[in-house]
């Protein structure tokens, strides 16, 4: 037995007993006639204590040539601490070390094992194995562990079947690039690993299982950035004979159990939004609503004077930024660099003073008098103290620019708390999108995604006007889940792949399977994908994904832990039928 307990249990009440423990040395303290040592593993820290009147001369002097991380056994009898630690649950208490083994030395790590360590991020990727070590990894590993139990209870406490869908799957044209496996046995040919479930959970429901789920790890070969990796965790789920309220019930309970649970808060009913309205309060499809700042259109009441910005624009727009009025003018112009900046790309910013004595002052005066800059304020829901900040131009562009601003705002003035979860559900998704540089139209969500009831015949006439039977489940700013009702039948599937530029050819050879399937008694089906990683971050107040996962890759898509990507030699690409170019 390598130990009777570990370093985070023992307390006041095992004074007195004989007690063996093993983990790394977290620190040693060496005062010449005693010397202490903090043993670490997972559960916590103890302090060991070998002094000269109680300890063996050559323990105590093999104490003193332990390193940082040895990973030691010691037996000894648990006493009273003489210098007690209220800031560890153990410390009331250390060890009289009797014995002590060293089961493996350790070189000096190459940084600190400690909460706020001295390693950048670069060099605690490299050594993630160290990194691991240090509380807030660890942590963050073991809350995750807690919300994917509870997303398995709670599933499974509603009836659904935790079934594994293969990952050497056949690569299809929809979507972000495909990773390749080449097959040795079948020469010239790939597999690709799965972007998602999708059409196996269908199949699945073609089968009959009702109610699938599984956490599973999905691969993407595109972009990365700190919410993003090329393997990622789904919480990928699919229900049959069900209608979209149906989802979005059963998952706003999951969401509100997991919100109860892990975090201690309820919920109530998720508030709903449809796409355009999303867009058109708040700039973006995965809107924040911890907080106001909702967007006011202005080209009723800024597009009658001759100022020719706003006059040529598609869209004014502006928001009301709380207390902004007492800014300087210096302020002012750092924000307007701020929107200047190729991320976000504004051509410039007017803005808005509305003084405490009700009256107004714009970088625009020249061109707006009071009733004007009034009216602004009424569309934008400014009060006194506030400033208004208005961007112009195309549309969409306007629209992006301004969301990039109002959460900028939101952040500096600490309106964005982690402590506080705001979902809602995002509905009325377009079926469809527009590809503005080849000019042909690609789903919005994934082919198999439904029009909403009555609107196939739209596909004919006005394809970008056809709304989705689709759904997003947005938390604080991020979406952390979406899904939709699906086709469940050949003929509309066909008709989805026909405006979607593929000939029945290509269906046919593409997704042949999951057509053929819908000709034996498909229900109605639908579902949803959370993403496993995004979920946990936020639930842990975190912005970024990397701390929860055990062996992430850096912004380059490489292990820089084992290297990875790397090469293979040439027998290997031998065996793969791959021969590289020069």
């Amino acid at each position: 037995m390598f130990r009777s307990h570990n370093c985070g249990e023992l307390r006041a009440a095992q004074i007195e007993s004989q007690v063996t423990l093993a983990g790394w040395v977290h620190k040693v303290r060496d005062k010449g006639f005693v010397t202490w040592i903090d043993l670490r593993d997972r559960y916590g820290i103890t302090q060991l204590v070998l002094d000269a009147e109680r300890t063996d001369a050559a323990l105590l002097e093999q104490a003193r040539t332990l390193g940082r991380e040895f990973v030691l056994q010691v037996k000894g009898t648990v006493i009273e601490r003489a210098s007690k630690n209220p800031n560890i649950p153990t410390g009331e208490i250390e060890i009289l070390v009797a014995e002590m083994t060293v089961l493996n030395e350790a070189l000096t790590p190459p940084f600190t094992i400690e909460d706020d360590t001295d390693g950048g991020e670069d060099l605690r990727m490299k050594y993630r194995y160290l990194d691991i070590r240090r509380n807030p990894v660890k942590e963050s590993l073991v809350f995750r562990h807690k919300v994917s139990m509870e997303v398995r209870k709670y599933l499974s406490d509603q009836g659904f079947i935790d079934v594994e869908t293969p990952y050497l799957i056949k690569s299809t044209p929809e979507g972000a690039r495909d990773f390749l496996v080449p097959s040795r046995m079948n020469a010239g040919q790939f597999y690709a690993l799965p972007q998602s479930p999708q059409t196996f959970k269908q199949l699945l429901m073609v089968g009959g299982m009702d109610k699938y789920f599984q956490i599973v790890k999905c691969f993407r070969d595109e972009d990365l950035r700190a919410d993003r990796q090329p393997e990622f965790t789904q919480i990928d789920c699919e229900m049959a004979f069900v209608e979209q309220e149906d989802i979005l019930n059963t998952f706003e309970g999951l969401t509100r159990h997991l919100l109860k649970e892990i975090k201690g808060v309820e919920v109530a009913a998720f508030p709903r939004i449809s796409f355009d309205d999303a867009m058109r309060k708040y700039g973006n499809d995965k809107p924040d609503i911890r907080f106001g700042m909702e967007f006011g259109e202005l080209n009723a009441v800024a597009q009658h004077k001759d100022f020719k910005v706003f006059n040529s624009a598609e869209l004014v727009v502006g928001i009301a930024v709380p207390g902004g009025a007492s800014y300087t003018r210096k302020e002012i112009d750092k924000l307007i660099d701020w929107v200047k900046r190729p991320q976000v790309g504004a051509l410039g910013m007017v803005y808005v003073k509305c003084n405490d004595d009700g009256s107004y002052k714009s970088s625009v005066d020249k061109f707006y008098d009071q009733d004007d800059l009034a009216q602004w304020a009424q569309a934008t829901g400014a009060q006194k103290g506030d400033l208004i900040c208005v961007l112009s131009g195309d549309t969409n562009k306007v629209r992006a620019q301004l969301s990039a601003l109002r959460m900028e705002m939101a952040e500096r003035l600490g309106l964005r708390k982690a402590d506080e979860f705001a979902p809602l559900w995002v509905v009325d998704f377009p079926l469809l999108e527009l590809d503005e540089e080849t000019g042909h139209y690609h789903a919005m969500h994934h082919p198999f995604t439904s029009p909403k009831p009555g609107q196939l015949a739209l596909l004919d006439t006005d394809p970008g006007a056809v709304k989705a039977n689709a759904y997003d489940l947005v938390l604080n700013g991020n979406e952390i889940g979406g899904g939709s009702i699906r086709i469940h039948d050949k003929e509309t599937q066909a008709i989805m792949f026909k405006h979607l530029g593929f000939s029945p050819e290509e269906a046919k050879a593409q997704f042949g399977f999951l057509m053929d399937a819908f000709q034996y008694g498909a229900p109605p089906h639908g579902g949803i994908a959370f993403g496993l990683d995004r979920l946990v971050a936020i639930l842990g107040g975190q912005e970024t994904i990397r701390d929860f996962i055990a062996f992430p890759k850096n912004n380059s898509g490489r292990d820089v832990m084992i290297d990875a990507p790397a090469t293979i030699d040439n027998d290997q690409l031998d065996e793969l039928h791959i021969a590289l170019k020069d």
